[in-house]
């Protein structure tokens, strides 16, 4: 069995001889350029008669085969972030936030803090840094972003 997601990664050989199951799945996984993968391989015959060298063979073929067929999906991280604004900025910070299809886009009054409120929301990895800047320039203002 192998997972990986992003740098980290986790394999067992379950009882295999030592780097004969989870290196060859993790071999596969690598060359695949898949990420957020699990692949479990489950042998129904061979043991001895396979050697190492078959295992081997065995679990990082079939792993890379599965691979190869496998449906894929883009799935794209979002970064819970959240500026203070004051409120002559809200139509500013709103129209940035459309633009860079932020979602789950919310405000919160009570900060503690008068004529500030605090916008939270989502946006894509990818955008997070850019989106930053954009609100910068458009807001001409010093903004407190928070990154969740």
């Amino acid at each position: 069995m192998k997972r990986k997601v992003g740098n980290q990664y986790r394999s067992n050989d379950d009882g295999e001889p030592s780097g004969t199951a989870g290196k060859p799945i993790h071999s596969a996984i690598e060359n695949s350029g898949l990420d957020r993968v699990m692949v479990v391989v489950i042998r129904h015959f061979g043991g001895i008669k396979l050697g190492t060298g078959g295992l081997v063979r065995a679990y990082g073929g079939v792993a890379a085969e599965c691979l190869k067929s496998a449906p894929t999906r883009l799935i794209k991280s979002q970064v819970p972030m959240g500026v203070e604004v004051t409120f002559d900025l809200l139509g500013v910070v709103y129209h940035q936030l459309q633009s860079f299809k932020a979602e789950e886009i919310k405000q919160d009054y009570d900060t503690g803090k008068d004529g500030i409120t605090m916008v939270t929301f989502k946006i894509s990895f990818d955008q997070a840094e850019a989106l930053e800047e954009a609100l910068k320039t458009n807001c001409s203002r010093d903004l407190v972003f928070y990154k969740h």
